[in-house]
């Protein structure tokens, strides 16, 4: 069986943090954020990987206190990737 890749969903610009440490990985989401609000393309993919959860959980932690995102959730396709919608109006 062939998987499905959507072809919208992978053209967003996007950030791996496999390697990187809980502050790396935060540092690196939120310079991708800011750089995605000033080019104005408010979806964003978020790679942490599979692994222990730690990166996802620290991510997804972030992403609920910060402002500028609308929604996230977790790939249907790769639980090791992180769907983010900003708020168009910043």
């Amino acid at each position: 069986m062939r998987d499905f890749i959507d072809p919208f969903t992978y053209n967003f610009p996007s950030v791996d943090l496999h390697g990187e440490d809980r502050v790396g990985a935060i540092t690196k989401v939120d310079e991708l954020i800011n750089d995605c609000i000033r080019i104005k393309s408010y979806d964003i993919i978020v790679v942490h990987g599979k692994g222990s959860g730690v990166l996802k959980n620290a991510v997804h932690e972030y992403l609920k206190r910060d402002k500028r995102v609308i929604s996230f959730k977790t790939d249907n396709m790769n639980d090791g990737v992180t769907i983010v919608k900003l708020k168009e109006d910043l």
